[in-house]
C-alpha cells in the first residue's frame, strides 16, 4: 500500500519547531506547549491533531533552549575517583533513580587526582549543573568554595568536605572496620596487617583497623600498614610487600574489594592457601567479592543507598523542602563472612 499523506516540511531549515507543530496543527504554540508539556488540559480531538504534527514532523523539544530560558541544565554532576570500580556504578545507580525522570546525571571521573577533582568541579558548575554529588579525595577541597561561589546544592559522600552548606552521606565504616579486625582476631590471627587507601584517604577505616588492634592488646607496627591505591594491582604489590618482611601478617585488611581481589591474586602467587596461611577481609562487598574462589569476606558498604541517599538530599534543596544547615545521612555497613576468613 502507498502512502499518500503529504509531505510535510518545517518553515525553518534543520530540526522541527515548536511553531512547525502548531501550523501543521493549526493550533497557538500555548496549546502547543500545553499538549507537550500536560501542565494544561486540552480537548481531545486538539491533542489528537498536535501529538499527529509531533509524529509527523519528527519533533523532539530543544531542552538546550528550554534550559537556557529556565536557567536549569536538569543535570546532577556526580565526581567519583574510578568509574570502573563497580561500587560507583551502584552508587550512580541509586542516585540515578532517586533523580527520577526530573534530572539527568552527568557522571565525571577524576582517576583518584585532586588537581582533576578541583578542575572538574569547576567545570561541571560553570556549564550549569543543578546539583553536585562528590565522593571527594582531597579533604576539604571543594568545600569552602562551592557553596558561596555557586548557588548549588552539593552532597558529600564521606567526611572529606566540611563545610555547614553542604550535606554529607556517611557509611559507618570505622565501626565496620572495626568489626572486620575483630573477626580477625577471633579466628586466631595476631599480625593482622591493612591495606589501606593513598595516606590521605580512608582514614576512618585505618582508624577502626588501629582501634581494634589496641583493644585487643595486639600492637599495630607500621610496617604491617602500607598504601594501596584502591585498584586490584595495588592491592597485589600490596601483598607483596607484606609477605616479603621478616614478620610477614597472618591476615589482612583491605580498604576496598578489588585490593582484597588484588591480594588474592598475590597470595595464589605465592602459592598461600586461604584461610589456613592467611586469613583476608575486603571492604565494599562488590558483585566479584562472592564470584572469586575462594569467595571473600567483606564488608557490605551499601553504595546503592548511598546513591539514593544523596539524590534525596539534592532534590530536598532543589525543589525547596530544605534550605537550612547541613545534614547528615549515617548508613550501616554490615560484616558479611565467606571463605577467606
Amino acid at each position: 500500500m502507498t502512502d499518500t499523506s503529504p509531505v510535510v516540511t518545517p518553515t525553518t531549515p534543520g530540526r522541527a519547531t515548536i511553531a512547525d507543530v502548531a501550523r501543521v496543527s493549526g493550533v497557538s504554540t500555548t496549546t502547543v506547549s500545553h499538549v507537550l508539556t500536560g501542565k494544561r488540559p486540552v480537548a481531545a480531538a486538539t491533542r489528537d491533531r498536535v501529538q499527529a504534527a509531533v509524529s509527523q514532523l519528527h519533533y523532539r523539544p530543544n531542552h538546550v533552549a528550554r534550559n537556557l530560558r529556565v536557567g536549569s541544565s536538569q543535570m546532577i554532576a556526580v565526581v567519583v575517583p574510578d568509574i570502573t570500580n563497580p561500587f560507583y556504578a551502584q552508587l550512580t545507580r541509586g542516585l540515578a533513580d532517586a533523580l527520577g525522570s526530573d534530572y539527568g546525571t552527568w557522571v565525571c571521573n577524576t582517576d583518584g587526582s585532586a588537581g582533576r577533582e578541583r578542575q572538574l568541579v569547576g567545570d561541571v558548575l560553570a556549564r550549569g549543573a543543578d546539583g553536585l554529588v562528590m565522593a571527594s579525595v582531597e579533604h576539604d577541597s571543594a568545600g569552602a568554595t562551592v557553596p558561596t561561589r555557586y548557588d548549588t546544592p552539593v552532597v558529600c559522600l564521606g567526611e572529606s568536605i566540611d563545610h555547614p552548606l553542604v550535606d554529607r552521606v556517611i557509611a559507618a565504616d570505622g565501626e565496620a572496620s572495626r568489626s572486620a579486625v575483630e573477626h580477625l582476631v577471633s579466628r586466631g590471627a595476631r599480625r593482622v596487617a591493612m591495606i589501606s587507601g593513598p595516606a590521605s584517604q580512608g582514614g576512618s577505616r585505618v582508624a577502626g583497623y588501629q582501634e581494634a588492634l589496641l583493644e585487643a592488646g595486639l600492637r599495630v607496627p607500621k610496617f604491617l600498614t602500607v598504601h594501596g591505591d584502591w585498584t586490584r594491582a595495588g592491592g597485589r604489590a600490596a601483598l607483596h610487600r607484606l609477605m616479603r618482611s621478616a614478620h610477614p601478617p597472618d591476615a589482612v585488611f583491605c580498604a576496598n574489594d578489588l585490593m582484597a581481589i588484588g591480594a588474592l591474586d598475590a597470595a595464589r602467587e605465592l602459592d598461600l592457601t586461604l584461610p589456613a596461611d592467611l586469613r583476608l577481609i575486603g571492604f565494599d562487598d562488590i558483585e566479584a567479592a562472592s564470584l572469586v574462589s575462594p569467595a571473600l569476606t567483606t564488608i557490605a558498604n551499601p553504595a546503592y543507598e548511598t546513591g539514593w541517599s544523596a539524590g534525596k538530599l539534592v532534590l530536598d534543596r532543589l525543589q525547596g523542602r530544605h534550605s537550612g544547615s547541613r545534614r547528615t545521612v549515617v548508613l550501616p555497613c554490615r560484616l558479611i563472612v565467606r571463605e577467606t576468613s
